[in-house]
């Protein structure tokens, strides 16, 4: 980059000089797709909100979320020392969604390291070897497909017992399968390409061509796909806790706080409606967000 040529410049040019330069290029062409979507960079500045609100969630709540008050429970909104309310147990609702963002942000971070992971290998496997074992896989895939995904997580969750860390591996054993199709189709179309056929003669093995040349390929759409299911994956998490499978008491968990506010649904509606308004906020965010990556990382958005 030369003096007279400014980063901007440097990032937008059409003759990059190496391959990191067009690599760097590349994701500041992104970058300017993504921005140009309002709402995509609404719900990043909501998803960025929610993880600042995690790591500070001791600086910014302003009471303990554990603690108990029996003589101040069930204060209405804007209530002295109380925005949220409080519940049935006099405890601060705002400091409850507070912390509570901490245990959607595990769960989502969770699921999206083991579903993606687990579909990708099942996936690229099928599809590149074939045969039996295309069938097998592909038939397991079905099964799982065949359940709605909170009924089986109910099923995961009843045999492994209640607990955040068994509704985490619940829901992962559910949201798989999408992504084990997704990574197959990728898969069958690569594994016929000249490329892949020129590296074989140069003999390079069933392990190498997956790992080095199909799964970069599979990824930018599981990306895609992982951001689009963050809503659901928070909504089952917030199902199991509603029925009490999931976080356990006092965990200030959002579907358990919801769980306990129904029962005051009609005379103290913001007991059930705060934890509820922030599910709907952060799984409407991730919408958002996958549909701006989406524009930016579908191979076929320019089509």
């Amino acid at each position: 980059m030369s003096d007279r040529q400014t980063l901007r410049d440097w990032l937008l040019t059409e003759t990059p000089t190496s391959r990191r330069h067009a690599k760097l290029s590349a994701l500041y062409h992104g970058w300017l797709t993504f921005r140009s979507n309002s709402m995509a960079m609404l719900g990043l500045a909501i998803l960025v909100a929610l993880v600042l609100t995690a790591l500070f969630a001791p600086l910014l709540a302003p009471l303990d979320p554990f603690e108990q008050n029996l003589s101040q429970r069930l204060l209405p909104l804007g209530a002295e020392n109380h925005l949220f309310g409080t519940d049935s147990l006099g405890r601060d609702i705002l400091s409850r969604l507070i912390y509570g963002a901490r245990i959607t942000l595990y769960i989502v971070a969770l699921v999206a390291l083991i579903a993606p992971i687990v579909g990708l290998l099942v996936g690229t496997v099928s599809g590149y070897v074939g045969g039996w074992i295309d069938t097998v896989l592909m038939r397991v895939t079905d099964i799982f497909l065949a359940f709605p995904r909170l009924v089986l997580a109910l099923a995961f969750v009843a045999a492994l017992g209640a607990g955040i860390e068994n509704a985490v591996i619940a829901i992962s054993l559910t949201a798989w399968p999408p992504y084990a199709r997704i990574a197959r189709a990728e898969t069958l179309t690569i594994r016929s390409s000249d490329y892949i056929s020129a590296i074989k003669l140069q003999g390079a093995g069933p392990l190498r061509i997956i790992t080095k040349h199909i799964w970069p390929l599979c990824i930018s759409s599981l990306i895609v796909r992982v951001t689009l299911d963050m809503a659901g994956i928070i909504l089952a998490a917030a199902g199991l806790g509603f029925l009490g499978l999931g976080a356990q008491p006092p965990s200030p968990e959002w579907g358990a706080m919801i769980s306990e506010g129904r029962r005051f649904i009609l005379d103290h509606w913001w007991v059930a409606t705060m934890p509820g308004l922030a599910i709907f906020t952060v799984s409407l965010a991730f919408n958002l967000l996958g549909d701006g990556l989406r524009d930016v990382l579908d191979p076929k958005a320019g089509d």
